[in-house]
């Protein structure tokens, strides 16, 4: 899990350091989000009935902090909740669907990643499992290939609106390096690979990476044949 330490809405610090051999539920979410307002009195149960041994944190995506402050005061939030920070989004990855729900084992890494609204019943099963207590059900890992970590964007295969059907797989990998090593002109001060994971939206970074993919197969394409004159006349 992406570490970080900043304050909550109430000024309080929060740290994932502090977390270690718990299970952590990270909500990404807003108050002008019907699914989001939804989730929190699951949330609120979670944290309230595995208080010792869960974490519910949440990070709110809304411009400021005073309807957040005041939603939580009314909802009964019982975890910390937290503004997000552009650092915060770069080092999670696409969570332009909301809710999106990442799930931390006791030992400190990403298991799982839900987006959209799930049941109660999934959340408990995973947090019973984590905690190795009795349930009926499996559960499984999420793999990082770039959608978390800014960190392991180079692990990425695939690339948000980025089409590598026309390369080679030779082709593929020689644009995914070259992706992972030119920066976006957008402002954000990542690589074209990073930036298409933490904006998707971003038309910069789509366009360099278009750019790039042409180039990549034009290089490698056979020049065309030259026309070939036509025969002299015997007449």
């Amino acid at each position: 899990m992406p570490a970080f330490l900043v304050n909550d809405i109430d000024g309080n610090p929060v740290s994932t350091a502090s977390w270690k051999g718990k299970v952590v539920l990270l909500n990404f979410w807003a108050t002008w989000c019907p699914p989001c307002r939804a989730e929190i009195p699951i949330l609120i149960d979670l944290a309230n009935r595995y208080k010792d041994r869960v974490q519910v944190v949440g990070i709110s995506v809304d411009d400021g902090p005073e309807e957040v402050k005041q939603f939580v005061k009314d909802e009964g939030v019982n975890y910390p909740v937290l503004m997000a920070s552009r650092e915060i989004l770069a080092e999670y990855g696409d969570v332009s669907a909301l809710p999106t729900l990442f799930v931390v084992n006791p030992d400190g890494n990403v298991v799982q990643k839900h987006q959209g609204l799930y049941s109660r019943a999934l959340y408990e099963t995973e947090i019973r499992l984590l905690l190795g207590l009795p349930t009926d059900a499996t559960i499984e890992n999420f793999n990082d290939t770039g959608q978390i970590s800014m960190k392991n964007a180079a692990l990425a295969t695939e690339l948000p609106n980025v089409d590598f059907s026309g390369l080679t797989p030779e082709q593929k990998k020689v644009a995914l390096r070259r992706m992972n090593s030119d920066h976006c002109d957008c402002g954000c001060r990542l690589t074209l690979a990073q930036c298409r994971i933490n904006d998707t939206a971003c038309g910069v970074s789509r366009k360099l990476a278009a750019n790039v993919i042409k180039q990549i197969a034009s290089a490698s394409s056979p020049a065309e044949p030259a026309a070939a004159s036509p025969a002299p006349s015997k007449d």
